[in-house]
C-alpha cells in the first residue's frame, strides 16, 4: 500500500471537507485510498457518517442519527463530482434504520442530481438492504442508477458473527433478487470478504447463491482488521487462491470478477470493466 500523498489527493480531501461530505474511503479505512484519490476517484458515502448497524468487520461509526439528514447533500455530491470531472462515480450509504424508508428517497434524489449536473455520467450505488422492503427498493430502482450493488460480505454460516443482527444472509439475497427484478435488467453487483474463517465449500456456495439471484459482477478481497475491537483475521489468503476464485466465479457465469487481497467493493478494475461494458452495450436506464 502507498502512503496517501500528492496534489490530487490533497485536492480531493480539501473538496470533501469544504462540502461537508463523507467518503467510505476514509470512514472504512480503505487500503486503496492513496491509489484512488491520487488518480482522482472517490466513493462518496450518503446520509452521514453514522450507521445504525454495528457490523464487527466495519470501521464506520455506529449509532443513532436520530432521523437527521442533510437535504443539501444531493447537490453537494453533484458539485463535487462535476468538479472532479468524473465519468463514473460510486455512491455508498450508511444503513439508516431510523428513517421510515431507510434513506431510499435521499439516495434516489442524489442520483437524479448527479445525472442532471453531469450528462453521460455512470452511477453505481452500493446500497444497504432496506430490510428487503419492496417499497423502498422500488424507490431506489426508480432513479437512473446504472449499477445496483449490495454486499453479502461473508458466507451464510459466518453472517451472524460478522454482520449486525439486523442484517441477514437471506435478507441480502432477497434484496439482490429484488434489485435485479425491479431494476429492469440493470447490472447488479456484490462482494465477499475472505479470511474470516470461511471454507472453500462455503465460498463456492455463496458464489452460486449470488448467481442464483442474478448478480452479474462479484468482487472478492482480503478482510483486514481495522482495530483491536473488530474481528481478528483468521487467515491471510494467498494471492493464488484469489486468482482461482476469479476463474471459478467467471466459470459460474458472472460477467466479471475482481479478486485479490486489496480488492474492495469499489475497485477501479471492476469499475473500468463495468463502464466499458455499459458504454458498449448500453444501459437500460
Amino acid at each position: 500500500m502507498k502512503l496517501p500523498t500528492g496534489e490530487r489527493f490533497a485536492e480531493i480531501k480539501s473538496l470533501r471537507k469544504g462540502l461537508g461530505l463523507a467518503t467510505v474511503c476514509e470512514e472504512a479505512q480503505c487500503p486503496n485510498i492513496a491509489e484512488c484519490w491520487g488518480s482522482g476517484t472517490a466513493t462518496f458515502m450518503l446520509l452521514g457518517d453514522t450507521c445504525t448497524r454495528a457490523c464487527r468487520f466495519c470501521d464506520v461509526k455506529a449509532g443513532n442519527p436520530g432521523g437527521r439528514t442533510d437535504p443539501d447533500e444531493p447537490q453537494k455530491v453533484a458539485d463535487a463530482v462535476a468538479t472532479m470531472r468524473l465519468t463514473y462515480v460510486v455512491l455508498t450509504m450508511v444503513d439508516r434504520d431510523d428513517l421510515p424508508d431507510g434513506g431510499a428517497a435521499h439516495v434516489a434524489a442524489t442520483v437524479r442530481a448527479l445525472k442532471e449536473r453531469v450528462p453521460g455520467l455512470l452511477v453505481e450505488t452500493l446500497l444497504g438492504d432496506f430490510k428487503a422492503a419492496e417499497r423502498d427498493l422500488t424507490t431506489v430502482c426508480g432513479a437512473p442508477i446504472d449499477v445496483l450493488a449490495h454486499n453479502v460480505e461473508t458466507t451464510e454460516r459466518l453472517t451472524r458473527l460478522v454482520r449486525d443482527g439486523k442484517s441477514g444472509y437471506g435478507q441480502t439475497l432477497k434484496a439482490l433478487e429484488s434489485l435485479k427484478r425491479l431494476g429492469g435488467g440493470r447490472l447488479t453487483k456484490s462482494s465477499i470478504m475472505l479470511g474470516l474463517g470461511e471454507t472453500d465449500a462455503e465460498v463456492r456456495s455463496t458464489l452460486k447463491d449470488l448467481r442464483g439471484v442474478g448478480v452479474d459482477v462479484v468482487t472478492l478481497g482480503q478482510y483486514l482488521q481495522p482495530s483491536k475491537w473488530h474481528l481478528p483475521v483468521a487467515e491471510y489468503v494467498h494471492p493464488s487462491r484469489f486468482d482461482a476464485w476469479k476463474a471459478e466465479a467467471e466459470a459460474l457465469g458472472f460477467l466479471f470478477c475482481a479478486s485479490g487481497p486489496l480488492v474492495r467493493s469499489s475497485y477501479k478494475a471492476g469499475e473500468m470493466f463495468v463502464e466499458k461494458y455499459l458504454r458498449t452495450r448500453g444501459t437500460p436506464v
